[in-house]
């Protein structure tokens, strides 16, 4: 699409104006934000259109618009299935820095859920799927089914991007900073990384990676 409007504007209702027509979603539906911070940032993501507008440049758009058509109750779910699966309970057996960085970056966030959500995890050595306690996956599951679709949106592609819903919920209740988690979704790989040496094209795919992380993270803050 060619860039037609001179003025961008939000109005009362969290909506974003182009020239006082109201910006739609892919689905035409209206693209209504819930807190003004996001609206003013979707706004300027408008603003900075160039000729055309390019999706890539606009990942919070991007991102308001899923939550409108896309998130709803089977996006919660699939979130909920990482509660059985996640990163954080398959640990290194060796070698020891190894299996000490994990605990380092992986265990304060673990202790973190068991206390905010009075659950208990089984941690194995390995990589084969172990089923978590029923209650434990019930009371993640619960964690995410309270969020609205614009928190859910955001939460989702970062559980996507880091492989923890532990993680994502400690990130969206202020328990761990976006660094940090980030650090701690990429323990495996930048120990690969520091035994053999950076790949260039990985290097290049995680950088994207953390730019929708980013944004992720910062739709997330703008949204509550």
């Amino acid at each position: 699409m060619k860039r037609f409007w001179k003025e961008v504007t939000v109005d009362g209702d969290g909506g974003v104006r182009l020239d006082e027509r109201p910006v739609r979603t892919p689905g035409r539906l209206p693209l209504i934000l819930p807190t003004r911070a996001l609206a003013d940032a979707v706004a300027k993501e408008w603003r900075g259109v160039g000729e055309t507008v390019d999706p890539r440049a606009m990942p919070l758009t991007g991102l308001a618009n899923a939550a409108i058509e896309r998130v709803g109750a089977a996006t919660a779910a699939d979130l909920a299935r990482y509660g059985d699966s996640d990163l954080l309970y398959y640990r290194a057996d060796a070698p020891e820095p190894l299996v000490a960085r994990q605990g380092a970056a992986w265990d304060p966030l673990l202790d973190w859920a068991r206390t905010r959500y009075d659950v208990h995890f089984d941690v194995v050595a390995g990589v084969m799927h172990r089923a978590q306690p029923a209650a434990t996956v019930a009371r993640l599951a619960d964690a995410v089914a309270a969020r609205d679709r614009f928190a859910l949106a955001a939460l989702s592609q970062v559980v996507t991007l880091t492989g923890t819903l532990v993680g994502a919920l400690a990130l969206a209740e202020g328990a761990v900073d976006a660094d940090a988690l980030w650090r701690a979704a990429h323990v495996d790989e930048d120990w690969q990384a520091e035994l053999w040496g950076a790949d260039e094209s990985a290097a290049a795919v995680r950088a994207n990676r953390r730019r929708d992380y980013d944004a992720a993270v910062r739709f997330m803050e703008l949204a509550r």
